[in-house]
């Protein structure tokens, strides 16, 4: 198969086309390169530059390439900017996904396999989220991705394709120091901020009713994460007609506290956190519950947090030299 892989200059998307191709699947990146990075895009894999919201040029891309599978990472995913630009958030995230699912359903495209995310359940008061979890987001962001799982899945009933949506929890880490995320928007690059600014890292909040008073949180290595989405494409393409909804996560709660103090050790500082105030809608524990993922596709996550941390460092230190010093 040839699978048109949306946002694949991106962080994560980077990471999805290197598994891809290393299955032995052909890939086809289309990014419009706004936050991604060409030179992520690996030799012999067409980049094709757009935007989603392009439909024309989607087409072009889908026929050029002659596709027969996607998987879509194209999106904005910036909480708290979503909280500013909610009309600029259900454009990106809704529009695009719409025009891009028109296009493909047009090309005669099977299957797609969508990236959603952990934002679609809010503040989920269990222990584990499972995929029945009910839905409440909190924000702009984390509705554009229950409404975009709502349109794969209604455009797979009618069209007859084959759909996948993807509940990301949080994700870090790094294959190689050159993909690493260059964003400090999650918790472990935050870290890495502050520690390079000669500061302590901050905690928000610790009077959460979790062990050490922090909040809880399940992280997933982005090469896991890679790993999944091959594991959803040789899923859909064996048995067309399947809809699946899939928690990625390791099961596994981290509390801040705990990451705080595995980064200082790992990176050789010795900086305590201060804590600061909690932030509104923070939930006190998220943690998946992974069984689904690993019954309907075989797959499991094989990273802890030590991998997490010391790949990102790795990352981190190739992007901010000082950071060694520090």
């Amino acid at each position: 198969m040839t699978w048109l892989i949306t946002g694949g200059a991106g962080y994560i998307g980077a990471h999805v086309v290197r598994a891809m191709t290393g299955a032995g699947e052909r890939a086809v990146v289309y990014d419009d390169l706004s936050t991604g990075l060409a030179d992520r895009v690996p030799d012999g894999v067409p980049l094709v530059v757009g935007s989603i919201l392009d439909g024309e040029r989607v087409a072009h891309a889908l026929a050029d390439h002659g596709v027969t599978g996607v998987v879509h990472l194209a999106a904005k995913k910036q909480v708290a900017e979503s909280v500013s630009l909610p009309l600029h958030y259900y454009r990106e995230n809704v529009e695009g996904l719409r025009v891009l699912l028109d296009a493909v359903t047009s090309a005669g495209v099977r299957s797609f396999v969508f990236s959603s995310s952990a934002a679609v359940y809010g503040m989920p008061d269990v222990d584990l989220v499972t995929e029945e979890t009910p839905c409440a987001p909190m924000s702009p962001y984390g509705e554009t991705k229950l409404a975009g799982e709502w349109l794969v899945r209604a455009t797979g009933r009618t069209a007859g394709l084959s759909t996948a949506c993807l509940r990301y929890f949080n994700v870090a880490g790094a294959a190689r120091p050159d993909l690493a995320d260059t964003g400090a928007f999650n918790l472990i690059p935050m870290i890495f901020e502050k520690l390079t600014d000669g500061m302590p890292p901050r905690v928000f909040g610790d009077g959460y009713p979790t062990p050490d008073g922090t909040c809880v949180r399940d992280y997933i290595h982005v090469v896991d994460l890679a790993e999944a989405h091959v594991a959803a494409a040789h899923a859909l393409r064996s048995a067309p007609g399947r809809d699946l909804t899939l928690n990625i996560g390791r099961g596994e709660g981290v509390s801040v506290r705990e990451v705080i103090d595995r980064v200082n050790a790992l990176t050789g500082h010795d900086r305590p956190p201060v804590v600061a105030p909690p932030r509104p809608g923070d939930p006190a524990r998220v943690v998946a519950s992974a069984d689904r993922a690993a019954a309907e596709l075989g797959w499991k996550a094989r990273h802890d947090i030590d991998d997490m941390i010391t790949s990102a460092w790795a990352g981190w230190r190739r992007l901010h030299p000082s950071a060694a010093r520090s």
